[in-house]
């Protein structure tokens, strides 16, 4: 029988000629990954090891950004544990305010991950890297502890579902719209412990950036990874990004799928999903007259250049609605600065919008943008549990950039063409 191509890459990093769904394998890492809230704790836990460093300097990735600038004293102190920690193992990757952006975006764009490599985070959105063919999973503190010292880690061999895409998106579909639309077809547990793998000639209308989006969401359906194949554009992303030479694996012919699920991407609407689950999705058209307080347009979902010229195509010439808030967060200092040249910011604050520097802030509830009770946001973020994003009686709905910023030009969600 065949493998998929997680399975191969999960093969080749633990170097067997062949793995199955079930198996226990211990791999190679290539990258170890921890954030602001994730690594203190995995900090504590790797100097119960009492080794005398971390395993490769190169290999080790610390990103502040959840609740940095630092909102508070709770934060600073976690941010100097962070940082302290960086600065004794001589951690090359770490990345500090005013260089760092969010994670899922900055690793790819400093050229750290690659085609064909196996990374591990302790932050579930570590997924995203799928969309670079690469094998890349959330885990939690303890483990990053473990593989900082010792560069390998345990892993199940997920069993696999294949989505079939084909056909051209509709205007304005992203894909926000095309992941979000997914997780409301399969559920929040649909994908429980397997590997999502993408194939079909609708790929080829897909950006980067939406790879990214859909891949980064794959954890919203329980799987373990999302992972689409390598392709031109992703060699041209990576070649213009990195120095590490990818390495390509594709899944074999007859390998086993748990499911195979095919998706025309020009049937699929604008999607929202509703509070407070991911999976509870409608079209655009049956979400219109649902009142909003603001709009959040970032995260490592949608802050990328990408997301934010879609949003200014809507916001040009046009105006937030009076006692609405929208707030732009890029996802890196490099997308920052690009927006800027571009002229993007002077579209966003000419509406009335705010822009932040790279954070999760928002997106977690953290800070820039808390909800108060009874309060509703549209926002590109990726999860809409209760209390996500401040009160516990406040409501989050997901959506796509261009919904967003037509939804802040409204004051209600909308689509594009309603403006």
């Amino acid at each position: 029988m065949g493998m998929t191509m997680t399975q191969k890459i999960l093969a080749a990093h633990a170097g067997e000629k062949s793995v199955v769904a079930g198996q226990f394998v211990n791999c190679d890492l290539d990258i170890v990954l921890g954030n602001d809230i994730t690594t203190p704790v995995a900090i504590d836990e790797f100097d119960k090891m009492e080794v005398d460093g971390v395993f490769d300097k190169d290999k080790v990735a610390i990103v502040p950004d959840h609740f940095t600038p630092n909102k508070d004293i709770k934060a600073a102190e976690q941010a100097k544990k962070v940082r302290t920690f960086a600065l004794k193992h001589d951690v090359t990757n770490y990345f500090e305010v005013g260089e760092m952006g969010i994670e899922h975006a900055l690793l790819p764009e400093k050229g750290l991950v690659v085609s064909g490599d196996l990374v591990i985070g302790a932050d579930s959105h570590t997924c995203t890297y799928g969309a670079l063919g690469a094998f890349s999973t959330g885990v939690g503190s303890t483990d990053m502890a473990a593989g900082m010292a010792t560069g390998k880690a345990w892993f199940k061999v997920p069993s696999a579902i294949q989505f079939v895409l084909t056909g051209k998106p509709s205007k304005y579909v992203t894909g926000k719209d095309i992941i979000l639309h997914i997780i409301g077809m399969i559920g929040v547990d649909g994908a429980l412990y397997q590997s999502i793998e993408y194939v079909g000639d609708g790929i080829q209308y897909l950006t980067i950036d939406d790879r990214f989006t859909i891949a980064n969401m794959a954890i919203e359906a329980g799987a373990k990874n999302g992972i689409f194949p390598v392709d031109d554009v992703t060699l041209a992303y990576v070649k213009e990004h990195s120095k590490k030479t990818p390495v390509v694996y594709a899944a074999d012919a007859d390998a086993e799928y748990a499911q195979v699920i095919e998706i025309d991407l020009s049937q699929v609407p604008l999607t929202v999903a509703f509070p407070h689950l991911p999976e509870n999705t409608r079209p655009v058209s049956e979400a219109k007259g649902v009142k909003l307080d603001q709009v959040v347009i970032g995260s490592c979902t949608n802050g990328h250049i990408t997301d934010l010229r879609q949003a200014a195509e809507i916001f040009k010439g046009r105006h937030v609605k009076k006692g609405m808030r929208a707030i732009i967060i890029p996802a890196t200092q490099k997308i920052y600065m690009q927006a800027l040249h571009e002229g993007l910011f002077d579209i966003f604050v000419d509406a009335g919008c705010i822009v932040s520097t790279p954070t999760c802030g928002p997106c977690l509830g953290g800070h820039m943008g808390i909800l108060a009770d009874g309060e509703r946001a549209a926002s590109t973020t990726n999860r809409n549990f209760v209390g996500r994003m401040g009160h516990t009686g406040s409501e989050v709905y997901l959506v796509g950039p261009y919904v967003a910023a037509a939804s802040a030009i409204t004051g209600e969600i909308s689509s594009p063409e309603d403006l």
